[in-house]
């Protein structure tokens, strides 16, 4: 299987006049093309600091980050700007949806300042919704849909652009447990389609729904292991109906 992510020796510090604060100290890993991984770890680890630099948030200070082969600091702003808009798909806590807005015109945000035609962008948001058991909810506003229903939509809209990888950042932290299993369920159906997930969170049983867990404490890997049995909730089949 192909190389997705290789991180060597990855550093990231902040400097606010003489106040240096480091936060990564010297983290290595590979993720490859399909796999489904879990960044885990408390507040204060650096897993969020580490997943802005792998999605093209923020930069290393120190170390060396590969995507699909090519050295993400020897990359212009441009060039950052052209893989962050194609290459990357995100699904955040809060869900980051327009609530003047329908589901619809969300999930085609990202298409916007493309060369794709109307008529394609609301054939491709669409098909995503429904992907996501959304079709019949394209014209409600955000503010008539559940938490569960928002995070399908923001996921819907991570997916419009066909991305290389899905970054998650804590994507059940504003949801009740059914709805959280849901999303989760969703996550790993994408997966086995194909698609690279990484997932951020501090939450154990969240992230045994991946395949591998990266652990992270106080800036460096304290375990990287493989999920002997993922996670899956006895009534999933009927989670997302």
């Amino acid at each position: 299987m192909s190389k997705l992510i290789e991180v060597k020796n990855l550093k990231k510090q902040f400097e606010n006049g003489d106040v240096i604060t480091k936060i990564l100290h010297g983290v290595t890993f590979d993720i490859d093309k399909g796999e489904f991984v879990s960044i885990m770890g408390p507040s204060g680890s650096g897993k969020s600091t580490l997943m802005h630099i792998l999605g093209f948030l923020d930069t290393l200070s120190e170390g060396q980050f590969l995507f699909e082969g090519r050295d993400v600091s020897k990359l212009e702003d441009d060039e950052l700007a052209d893989m962050r808009s194609s290459k990357i798909g995100f699904v955040f806590q809060a869900f980051n949806l327009l609530n003047r807005s329908t589901t619809l015109e969300n999930v085609m945000l990202p298409l916007l300042y493309t060369k794709v035609s109307k008529k394609e962008r609301i054939e491709r948001a669409t098909s995503m919704l429904e992907q996501v058991g959304l079709g019949h909810r394209l014209d409600y506003s955000p503010n008539k849909l559940s938490g569960g229903e928002k995070q399908r939509v923001a996921i819907a809209r991570a997916l419009i652009n066909n991305p290389d990888v899905i970054f998650a950042d804590e994507p059940t932290g504003n949801l009740d447990s059914k709805s959280g299993l849901q999303v989760m369920k969703l996550l790993q159906d994408l997966n086995e389609k194909g698609h690279s997930i990484i997932l951020v969170t501090h939450e154990t049983y969240t992230a045994e729904h991946a395949k591998r867990i990266i652990r992270l404490k106080d800036g460096v890997i304290e375990s990287d292991k493989q999920v002997l049995k993922r996670q899956i909730a006895d009534n999933n089949d009927t989670l997302l109906k």
